[in-house]
């Protein structure tokens, strides 16, 4: 939507092609964090940002897995992508100040944070089409309007002043919003509908219900056009300059997670959205587009429950809790950036499995936090105790039983780690030692926010496995988004953004929204190329972002 945006208020003809009955794919489902360094928002707020330390802190996160010119193409154009989204859409944004870039040690790192996220916006302003979008992750609890960087302190509102505070000021705004008349949408409902509510004012249509079939390429190799299922009919649409492909990764199309990734793995434990299936990506590779980074996925330890996997995000670095392998032993930072977790999940299963891995808390724990959800206290649903999810008793030694790992080896760990929990140093792991370890913590909790012990009954323990936010490979891009061959050549007329492109960010993960704020930014930059191509005639769709 913004490549799309960008191409039409340059004087294209464009059409954005959508495989899903519903806009916005996995950013509407998101909390629609947005990371990019020296954008407006964040030095208005004060933030010591500049290009030279966000080219420092990109580069030592990225460690030579993406060309440096790529990544100060996306440095460059993603202040002015900003600035262009808010100058033709009704998308605002508001500072997450404080939830740290996830690696705030390393040069040019910040601990206050790069990102930021939409602001509330109405939804009123997409009339029918408000119908139309994706539905989000985790719905905001009905009375409330809750922005990303508010999770932080409702979790915390039982037991601590701004916690509760935050939660009254959700419900406030939530009132003010109804009684102005207005649809309060936020995160990536905000995201999705202000830049659709943008594309309906350039005049730029969207077929939604259009799977991409196929790609058209001339005979010198040219991208030209797009055949998509349209009512159920193949409908070819000629793209003069040419075609973007941002239609997200393949997390739900097993065939390719098999073939590509490490296992075990499961498409069930995936939050992607369900149309995600590769098909850009395939029909990129069938055009003959090189590939990198399939083996990569934007990780997260997730809980399988019943009918949808929960991506753990606060829930494993609150005070109280661990996470353990078969062999009932730690055997990472558990408040690590999420990506991280899962990785040393994949690198240590073979030696002692950790797939699945469990997160172990206490009551003492369950009294004081929210926990997805469920309000501290209350009862965890039936179900995810029959599914197998969850698991609870009143003794470690029974618990360790009831999920299969030693008990003698539990009790070891949780008393050794209990110690640390006194002392305030994790000297096994570390848990703590970085400011982005405190971002979802217990301020209340001394001597580190991080650590607390376990020791009221009953205990309870979680499956843990390697979930995901989406696939993180795709078709190979250079700095121009463009397309290229396995010899480095250009695929002429063939574009690609988002998570059907191989990441900027490499195998590693800058900060909160380092997922949409390159999906934006080279999405900007395509169309920048669209529109400055030399051939063609502005009378032909500019592309398609088709699945």
């Amino acid at each position: 939507m913004t490549a799309a945006l960008r191409a039409a208020r340059s004087g294209l003809s464009v059409l954005v092609v959508e495989k899903a009955p519903t806009f916005g794919g996995s950013a509407a489902r998101s909390g629609a964090g947005i990371w990019i360094p020296n954008n407006q928002v964040i030095l208005a707020a004060g933030v010591p940002d500049t290009p030279a330390k966000a080219a420092a802190y990109l580069a030592a996160v990225v460690d030579g897995d993406v060309p440096t010119a790529k990544q100060q193409a996306f440095l460059d154009n993603g202040p002015p992508m900003i600035a262009f989204v808010m100058a033709n859409s009704p998308l605002r944004f508001r500072y997450m100040d404080g939830y740290s870039d996830y690696y705030p040690e390393l040069p040019g790192g910040i601990a206050r944070g790069r990102s930021i996220e939409p602001d509330l916006f109405d939804g009123k302003l997409l009339g029918a089409e408000l119908a139309h979008l994706n539905p989000a992750y985790l719905p905001t609890p009905a009375g409330l309007t809750v922005f990303s960087a508010d999770y932080k302190w409702l979790n915390l509102s039982l037991v601590n002043a701004k916690g509760t505070a935050v939660a009254a000021e959700c419900v406030a705004r939530y009132t003010a919003a109804v009684l102005a008349g207005k649809t309060p949408l936020t995160m990536g409902q905000a995201l999705a509908g202000a830049l659709r509510a943008g594309l309906a004012a350039a005049g730029v249509p969207v077929w939604l219900d259009t799977p991409l079939t196929d790609l058209q390429v001339d005979a010198g190799g040219r991208v030209t056009g797009v055949v998509v299922t349209r009512d159920g009919v193949a409908t070819g649409v000629t793209a003069t300059r040419g075609v973007l492909v941002a239609a997200g990764g393949f997390e739900h199309n097993l065939a390719m997670r098999l073939a590509y990734q490490r296992q075990p793995i499961g498409v069930d434990w995936t939050v992607g959205a369900k149309e995600n299936t590769g098909d850009g990506i395939r029909a990129g590779l069938r055009a003959g587009a090189a590939t990198d980074l399939l083996d990569d996925a934007w990780w997260g330890p997730a809980i399988p429950l019943p009918g949808e996997p929960y991506f753990c995000l606060a829930e494993r670095t609150l005070p109280g809790s661990i996470l353990v392998n078969s062999a009932g032993q730690r055997f990472v930072n558990e408040a690590a950036p999420y990506s991280d977790v899962v990785h040393v999940m994949y690198d240590k299963n073979g030696v002692t499995p950790d797939i699945p891995a469990w997160l172990i808390f206490d009551q003492n724990y369950r009294n004081r936090y929210l926990f997805r959800d469920v309000a501290p206290a209350l009862p965890f649903p039936d179900s995810w105790y029959s599914s197998g999810a969850v698991v609870r008793d009143l003794t470690l030694g029974g618990l360790a039983g009831r999920i299969g790992v030693p008990a003698a080896a539990l009790s070891a760990t949780v008393a050794r780690f209990n110690g640390f929990a006194r002392t305030g140093r994790d000297t096994d792991f570390h848990r703590g030692d970085s400011a982005y370890d405190h971002y979802y913590t217990d301020p209340a909790v001394v001597p580190n926010s991080c650590l607390a012990p376990l020791w009221l009954p009953p205990f309870y323990a979680c499956k843990i496995v390697p979930g995901d936010l989406g696939t993180k490979g795709g078709l190979r891009t250079d700095p121009r988004a463009r397309v290229l061959r396995a010899d480095g050549s250009v695929i002429p007329g063939l574009y690609a953004a988002g998570n059907s492109s191989a990441a900027v960010m490499g195998h590693s993960y800058a900060g909160a929204g380092s997922t949409i704020g390159p999906a934006m930014t080279f999405g900007y930059i395509a169309a920048g190329e669209l529109a400055s191509a030399a051939a063609g005639s502005l009378g032909s769709p500019a592309g398609g972002g088709a699945r």
